[in-house]
């Protein structure tokens, strides 16, 4: 059995829909997670917003305007008066338990509770429609099995065998549906999976599964050896590590959520990154073997703040880099990148919430500059130390460009170079003509 996910521009309309079932069905009995339909879920974070304001009437609208959008896409997707009847019924009691928020209290746990209804009304449209055409579908309610534990991390256990309970109800089903992203805490609580959630629940699900495969469905040929949207002529990777696929999505490669690599990779299973518009395409397959003496991809990841801490004391100083990481640590503020002197240190951030509180307690320390606006740009291949001239090839390519920091020795497979943000499409592009052109 194989974990087929599928993000919310492949559900995001009528014909999308019918299109992934078309799909799904030609594949066999697999378990399909899906997505809510593209631009639910921003609007269901509008509602909530509306919500905490108390600005009932933006809420209503907001609403409204969702609905309507469901209501044509229901129109659009069945073909019988019994299924547009049917859908009509579950869709219109997931908003009007959202209205229903309008007259009470408003806080994260109503919120939650808000966002998981884009998941529920994407796989139950989905699921009548594969049964109106005559597939014998059956839909398993993530809020069902899917849990976290105390850490917020997957509780494996109670996943697996609650997953394994509800899909042996069922042996003749010809395949599965879920929703991603949602799920329950620890407590018995609505909760999600934050963004980018819908790739974690195929990753965990295929793991306690132990799937031939999970297959994350986009509308993306796979991820590609550099920005499409900066640099012409990208192509996509065949083939990554899964230490590469987790840099690159790190790194600003949307196409693939980094949590989810974890799961997989632990448990051996391959993900195939394909394209719901190209499905005969080979897409990008990610797995546990490496390629040697091969640069794959590069990646950007904008919003980047530059921190330097300089002092004259940190010479010699044992203890100095542990009390500027437990500022940080503090403040819940991780860091993408580090170089130190004898007499300084610079990290780099992506999360400004809290930076004036930091740097007041760095200046305890040291002189303190700050450089916003900057980017941080990673290649990512075979970059072990023994390999000859990679390095030197990317820091070449970057000849005419200021780099403020360079990271490299703390994986084997990425070095990573912050520019300013005017320097990212330059660099990009001198990247790929000096790594991927013959």
């Amino acid at each position: 059995m194989k974990v087929l996910k599928f993000g919310g521009t492949s559900v995001g309309s009528a014909q999308r829909m019918k299109d992934v079932a078309k799909l799904i069905n030609e594949r066999g009995r697999n378990l399909i997670v899906l997505s809510a339909m593209s631009g639910t879920t921003n609007s269901l974070v509008e509602i909530g917003d509306y919500l905490y304001k108390k600005n009932i009437d933006g809420a209503k609208e907001t609403i409204n305007l969702l609905e309507a959008k469901y209501m044509k896409t229901i129109a659009e997707l069945y073909s019988t008066k019994e299924y547009k009847e049917k859908a009509t019924d579950a869709i219109k009691s997931c908003f009007n338990y959202i209205r229903s928020f309008s007259k009470d209290i408003f806080t994260m746990f109503e919120e939650r509770e808000i966002l998981a209804q884009g998941e529920l009304m994407s796989t139950a449209l989905l699921n009548l429609y594969l049964q109106e055409t005559g597939v014998n579908s059956v839909l398993l309610p993530a809020l069902d099995f899917m849990r976290t534990d105390k850490n917020a991390e997957a509780d494996t256990q109670y996943i697996r065998e609650k997953l394994t309970a509800l899909m042996e109800q069922y042996p003749d089903a010809d395949l599965f549906l879920t929703q991603g992203y949602i799920c329950r805490n620890a407590y018995g609580e609505i909760d999600n999976l934050q963004r980018g959630g819908s790739d974690l629940t195929a990753s965990i699900i295929g793991a306690v599964l132990e799937a031939e495969e999970i297959e994350i469905w986009t509308d993306i040929d796979g991820m590609h050896n550099n920005d499409p949207r900066f640099v012409e002529g990208t192509k996509p990777v065949k083939e990554l590590h899964f230490e590469e696929a987790a840099e690159l999505a790190y790194f600003g490669a949307k196409i693939l959520h980094p949590t989810c690599v974890l799961p997989a990779k632990l448990n051996n299973i391959p993900v195939r990154l394909l394209n719901t518009m190209q499905p005969d395409a080979p897409g990008t397959l990610i797995h546990n073997t490496s390629e040697s003496h091969c640069i794959k991809a590069v990646a950007a990841k904008d919003n980047i703040t530059a921190i330097k801490i300089k002092s004259g004391r940190m010479l010699l100083a044992y203890g100095f880099l542990r009390k500027v990481f437990e500022i940080f640590e503090t403040y819940k503020t991780s860091i993408d990148m580090i170089a130190t002197s004898e007499v300084g240190v610079s990290v780099t951030i992506d999360d400004e919430r809290n930076i004036s509180s930091i740097l007041d307690d760095l200046k305890k320390f040291g002189t303190v500059t700050v450089d916003r606006d900057m980017v941080i740009i990673c290649v990512v291949g075979d970059l072990e130390w023994q390999n000859r001239g990679f390095e030197a090839k990317a820091l070449d390519a970057l000849r005419d460009i200021p780099v403020r920091m360079i990271s490299y020795g703390g994986s084997n497979y990425n070095i990573s170079f912050l520019v300013r943000k005017e320097d990212k499409v330059a660099a990009l592009n001198a990247l790929s003509e000096h790594l991927f052109k013959a």
